[in-house]
């Protein structure tokens, strides 16, 4: 196994940093699919921005530009920094033209103290939590016709919420969904994507001042969906967001959360699971910007994949700024490779623009089988195919537990199973 990590405190270190031949935070040009064109240049980093990233123009991940506008947002080439490892000639056109098919149809499943309304994109609430920040979440954007708002009532206590996106055709779309947890509320909201689609989606999530909210995303789209995805999160003052992520279907899922920090105390956990097959092209890139102090942060994506040409790709960027003193943060991602032909790609970045910090750190991890693993078992009269679905199964069931609800997690299980399965692993 290879791994990095760092970490920055007052204290020991609990990371070492042994080095990695040939990586860098720069990486790769590393899909032949991509479209030769002139890189965009790093001027990029410093144009002007309408909100997200506002007031530290020269900074690699904080300065980049936020806009309403599609015009604002050079044409994609792919090799472009954010767009380099993601093969644009599959996107089904959603970085380009205006997306003008029907979008996923909207199933719900509401407990007492949440409600569901249809709004225009003019509404006050549309864009409270997020600006586009690339050209494909600026087209989803204003091809929106309308926006879906599910709101927790303030106070309210236990609520949970299942929204079912199914999909039921190949022409490109967008769909744009707000969610709001009002103050001091306890939530559990869960994002199912299904069926087949060609999506460009925008979720906006506001956790106010001392709520309490989860967000299941879960991506098992038929085989041959494609699906960009922004969630951006505010996360106000004493408010705690867990953000899980799950993705399995799907022949190119692109997903870009974040959560920004705009209170004091506020906490953020993100945890992601994913499971690419042969051909699919599964793409994951978070950002956690401390933008206010004492806040606490934790990340954590784990990642399997088998079958030739099946690439993952994780980058996490985590932004200290000057003013987050106090600030404990971690982030992490682990693959388990089963098979030849398979690739992960991983990215954690981390800037820090204050010493005074309670913790900060990083670290990254992509192998194989562990043969301690697999010989403790083996030794124990367990064969080694079983074995080594044991150690698949351990390995991802820590991201599964998080989520809180049973019948999802045994679908989960279930479908973990099946993926292991498929190639006899």
């Amino acid at each position: 196994m290879t791994d990095t990590a760092t970490e920055t405190t007052g204290k020991e270190p609990r990371y070492g940093v042994p080095a990695i031949a040939g990586f860098t935070e720069e990486g790769e040009n590393l899909s032949p699919l991509n479209e030769d064109s002139s890189p965009l240049g790093g001027d990029a980093s410093k144009e002007h921005s309408h909100g997200g990233g506002a007031g530290i123009p020269d900074s690699s991940r904080a300065g980049r530009l936020t806009s309403y506008k599609l015009e604002d947002f050079k044409p994609l080439t792919g090799r472009e920094e954010d767009w380099r490892f993601t093969p644009l000639k599959r996107l089904g056109g959603l970085h380009k033209k205006a997306p003008t098919g029907t979008a996923p149809t909207l199933g719900t499943e509401l407990s007492e103290g949440a409600t569901v309304e249809t709004v225009g994109m003019d509404d006050a609430r549309v864009g409270s939590a997020g600006i586009p920040e690339d050209r494909v979440s600026a087209n989803a954007w204003n091809a929106a016709a309308e926006a879906s708002v599910l709101t927790i009532g303030a106070n309210a206590e236990n609520v949970k919420a299942t929204l079912t996106y199914t999909g039921a055709g190949m022409e490109a779309s967008a769909q744009h969904l707000v969610i709001v947890a009002e103050p001091n509320s306890r939530g559990l909201v869960v994002i199912d994507h299904v069926g087949s689609a060609v999506v460009g989606e925008n979720i906006e999530i506001d956790v106010q001042e001392g709520a309490e909210l989860t967000v299941v995303s879960v991506q098992a789209w038929e085989d041959d969906a494609i699906h960009t995805g922004s969630q951006q999160a505010n996360v106000a003052k004493d408010a705690k967001l867990k953000h899980i992520v799950v993705t399995f279907g799907g022949d190119l899922v692109r997903l870009t959360p974040s959560a920004r920090f705009v209170g004091t105390g506020a906490t953020a956990e993100m945890f992601g699971l994913y499971f690419g097959d042969a051909g699919q092209h599964l793409e994951h890139r978070l950002f956690v910007d401390h933008a206010q102090p004492h806040c606490t942060s934790n990340v954590l994506y784990k990642g399997a994949l088998q079958g030739k040409d099946a690439h993952t790709v994780w980058v996490g960027d985590v932004l200290i700024r000057a003013l987050a003193e106090g600030t404990d943060s971690y982030e992490a991602n682990r693959n388990l490779v089963l098979t030849d032909g398979a690739r992960a790609d991983s990215v954690p970045n981390l800037e820090i623009e204050t010493g005074n910090i309670a913790g900060a750190g990083h670290a990254s991890t992509t192998g194989r089988f562990d043969d301690e693993h697999l010989f403790y078992l083996q030794s124990r009269g367990i064969d080694e195919k079983t074995a080594r679905r044991l150690v698949v199964r351990g390995f991802l069931n820590e991201i599964i537990q998080q989520i809180g609800v049973e019948e999802l997690q045994d679908r989960l299980n279930e479908t973990v199973e099946a993926e292991l399965a498929a190639t006899d692993n």
